[in-house]
């Protein structure tokens, strides 16, 4: 069970939905939330999803129109794989882009229960840089070997596209720069995903600071640059001692609770 399920005060589940969704749906919004208050919306742009438990391949979506900070628990939409609405809804709530980049991943990933692109400057600056992300820092370095790079075509709106967007995360891609556009994280959980695209923005901020300087940049050695990828790549794993989300994600909830309150677990 979920770290939400365990504090939502309420306990109560909305009838005919199971506890395990309910419980996915709270986790959700809590990101959408922290997203909005860790600078990572887009107005109504962008989007972040989760694959509901259970044989139906159904996953959660935001209303197209919606800011991030009005996002609740029982706001999101759920779709199939085919992109229909599963239950109420109004099928202009969902955003078509948003439906191609997400179902690209949970078609071909089912153990990836999370997908979150955001459009943040930082990371989209970035990939819009030819080299991408530099070894210039320990934040970049320890998710080098996790980071993935997929060429621009346009407005994600091609269903084509979702087999190219697979390929290029590959089956270890944890984070991705959409060339020209913004990025992609993804994660066996909310909380994974989350906190791959806070390492990831940290680490342009770095970078773009870094190169403003207009100072010569210390670059570190091949040797140095690969131990350190190799050291992100157990520490960050499941089960390394760092794993991502695991450690923040309790800290993450606190800290919402107490600046915007539990509406988001309605």
């Amino acid at each position: 069970m979920s770290v939400t399920a365990i504090q939502n005060k309420t306990g109560q589940v909305p009838q005919g939905m199971s506890a395990d969704e309910w419980a996915l749906r709270c986790d959700l919004a809590a990101v959408y939330q922290l997203s909005d208050m860790y600078g990572f919306s887009d107005m109504a742009g962008s989007h972040i999803s989760a694959r509901v438990p259970g044989p139906e391949h159904h996953f959660l979506l935001n209303p197209f129109g919606m800011f991030f900070d009005e996002i609740t628990a029982s706001s999101l939409i759920k779709v199939d794989l085919k992109g229909q609405l599963v239950g109420p809804g109004n099928p202009e709530e969902l955003n078509p882009a948003g439906f191609v980049i997400h179902s690209a991943v949970h078609v071909a990933c089912p153990e990836l229960v999370c997908v979150m692109h955001s459009h943040l400057r930082s990371v989209t600056a970035v990939g819009m840089q030819k080299d991408g992300l530099l070894p210039i820092s320990q934040k970049a370095l320890l998710m080098w070997d996790l980071v993935r790079y997929h060429d621009f075509e346009g407005a994600a709106l091609n269903m084509d596209e979702r087999e190219r967007i697979v390929q290029s995360l590959g089956p270890t891609g944890r984070a991705m720069f959409l060339r020209n556009h913004g990025a992609l994280t993804v994660g066996a959980t909310c909380a994974e995903a989350f906190c791959y695209m806070y390492r990831l923005d940290i680490a342009c901020k770095y970078q773009i600071d870094a190169l403003a300087g207009g100072r010569d940049l210390n670059w570190l050695q091949p040797p140095t640059v690969k131990h350190t990828a190799a050291q992100g790549a157990k520490i960050l794993a499941k089960g390394g001692f760092a794993e991502c989300g695991k450690l923040e994600w309790k800290a993450l909830l606190r800290k919402l609770e107490r600046e915007k309150g539990t509406s988001w677990r309605t």
